[in-house]
């Protein structure tokens, strides 16, 4: 009876071990399994489409800093100051057809005015005249600021030149019919205006995208979709009739340079 008692506790050791280890098994799984939900997770992220290739969040991709906090209304008091400045100036020089040369003219007739006459009262009232702070451009600034503009517009040259080139026939008819849009929108309105229209386009269609950019993106995949059904289409149909008609000799050429 001992014996057989003794090997009933055995037995019920080895099976109280062997559902430990199942136990513990099971736990190294699952946080094995969880651990790598991260790395499907981004891995679902990297594969879903955004707009134009878009691989960094919206704050970057439009520069970062505190100008995207003001694009991104991060703090809305200072955006909206920014906004309503602009407007007032565009009501001012496109609505009232006030001009800046007189516009900046009166703004310093009023302060040098007021300062003057301030100053000149402080002595008949026993007060301190008013501390003008001295005002200077440092030259690392302007250097700067210059380095950055010519950095800028060599980029542009340098995509001009890309494009012209003939290298990408899509970027060549996106830019033509982006150049054709701007003229027409031209025609409309004036550079002040196309100018206003822009900076409330920079303060409107960032956060807004932003705010629903699942949605957005979804529709842009679609768009782009056709978009390159349609493109197909076209090159089968007129590009290619087009580069048939051209002299072998002028293509082989091309094709060298």
């Amino acid at each position: 009876m001992a014996e057989h008692a003794k090997e009933h506790e055995s037995d019920e050791k080895s099976l109280l071990g062997k559902l430990a280890d199942k136990i513990h098994g099971d736990d190294s799984s699952s946080s094995d399994s969880d651990s790598g939900k991260p790395s499907v997770v981004e891995d679902v992220k990297s594969k879903v489409f955004r707009l134009f290739g878009r691989e960094q969040p919206v704050h970057k991709v439009i520069g970062g800093g505190k100008p995207a906090d003001i694009f991104l209304w991060r703090n809305k008091k200072i955006s909206a100051s920014v906004l309503g400045g602009v407007t007032v100036m565009w009501i001012l020089f496109e609505l009232l057809e006030y001009y800046l040369i007189t516009l900046v003219c009166h703004v310093l007739i009023l302060a040098l005015a007021g300062t003057f006459l301030w100053a000149n009262a402080c002595t008949f009232i026993n007060k301190s005249p008013p501390k003008i702070p001295a005002v200077s451009i440092h030259e690392n600034c302007v250097l700067e600021v210059a380095n950055a503009l010519r950095i800028e517009i060599n980029r542009g040259l340098a995509v001009l030149r890309d494009i012209a080139s003939g290298k990408d026939l899509k970027m060549f008819l996106g830019v033509i019919a982006g150049l054709w849009v701007v003229s027409i929108v031209g025609n409309w309105c004036n550079f002040l205006t196309l100018f206003y229209i822009g900076f409330v386009l920079l303060f409107t269609v960032p956060v807004i995208y932003e705010k629903y950019e699942d949605h957005i993106d979804a529709f842009g995949e679609k768009a782009t979709v056709e978009f390159k059904k349609q493109y197909k289409v076209f090159d089968e149909k007129v590009l290619r009739q087009v580069l048939a008609k051209i002299p072998k000799g002028l293509v082989k050429e091309k094709k060298k340079d």
